[in-house]
């Protein structure tokens, strides 16, 4: 069941009666239960599709309905009754506790006194617990790590309990460990909750991996919205993101650099091997064609070149480089 969508929607600013379009004509539907991931270059508009959704910004031209319902037609707190927003600017609130900073999620439902309802103290509990913060509950922000901080925010949106959960890169300034599991984390709330979630992100290959739905922005496509996989094999990844600098590799899900080729060599053997023994040989500018002289044959023993066994792809490269021009 659809969740959000919008209507020849066009995005961008206005100021005055100057407009600065950045999209136009999206027809984007998000489902429940379902996370989608928004990717596209820098200036494609990412930041600015989720702010308009959210209903931060007005759209220049079209709608955006919540639930069937125009976003321009929400009060504030109809608003924070239906959208968690988890920007990517870093909360600095001192003497703050976890369960300080998640409690503010349920802000919308508390009464003008400011108390919080038994119900509303068990969805701030519920909210740490799904973030696997429950050891940290008492222990102030500035104690936690980057990666704890972010699901911190992310429990305060689930005790906002809404229907839907915008964030803005919320794997930024993460090591990678911390952006697996905030990526695991998000996609399992999805799926768990029923919540339908977008987060725009810089992690293609994450993305590729936990999204189920892809809106891939392009400065001249639009918003091309499919499963990752299907987008892939469509081309759609290597026209968005082409490059003379680099390519997106189909083969296996990532981005290629195109280094100068000026020599040549011909490479069989092992799979595991053979991938990692092409990327260092794109490095040392050897292009790998099936007629070319010199072969290397790649074993559990090691590399063999003109009857030679070298053990380690350095050796190997090494070896290369005593050869004259190939």
């Amino acid at each position: 069941m659809s969740i959000v969508k919008t209507s020849q929607l066009s995005i961008g600013y206005a100021k005055g009666s100057n407009k600065t379009l950045v999209q136009s004509n999206l027809n984007l539907e998000l489902l429940r239960g379902e996370m989608v991931c928004l990717i596209g270059p820098n200036g494609s508009g990412k930041t600015t599709l989720l702010r308009t959704l959210a209903g931060l910004q007005k759209p220049l031209k079209g709608n955006v309905l919540i639930q069937e319902k125009n976003i321009t037609e929400f009060t504030q707190q109809e608003k924070a009754l239906q959208i968690a927003l988890v920007l990517t600017d870093k909360v600095q609130i001192e003497n703050a506790t976890v369960r300080d900073i998640v409690t503010l999620g349920q802000h919308p439902y508390t009464h003008w006194l400011g108390g919080l309802a038994p119900e509303g103290r068990e969805k701030v509990h519920e909210a740490i617990r799904m973030v696997h913060l429950e050891h940290k509950t008492n222990h102030y922000l500035n104690e936690l790590s980057d990666g704890e901080r972010q699901r911190v925010m992310i429990a305060k949106a689930l005790a906002q309990d809404t229907p839907l959960i915008f964030l803005d890169e919320p794997t930024a300034h993460l090591d990678l460990p911390n952006r697996v599991e905030i990526m695991l984390l998000l996609h399992r709330l999805a799926h768990k909750t029923g919540k339908g979630i977008i987060l725009s992100t810089h992690e293609l290959d994450l993305a590729l991996q936990a999204a189920d739905r892809i809106w891939l922005m392009s400065s001249t496509e639009g918003v091309i919205c499919g499963v990752p996989e299907d987008l892939v094999i469509d081309g759609s990844f290597n026209r968005v993101f082409q490059s003379e600098a680099y390519y997106f590799n189909a083969a296996n899900g990532n981005f290629s650099m195109n280094y100068p080729l000026n020599k040549q060599l011909s490479v069989s053997g092992d799979k595991t091997r053979l991938y990692w023994t092409l990327r260092a040989l794109a490095r040392a500018g050897y292009s790998v064609t099936a007629d070319a002289e010199t072969h290397i044959k790649i074993s559990e023993k090691g590399w063999e070149i003109n009857g030679k066994i070298l053990l380690t792809i350095e050796d190997l490269l090494q070896e290369l480089s005593t050869f004259p021009e190939i």
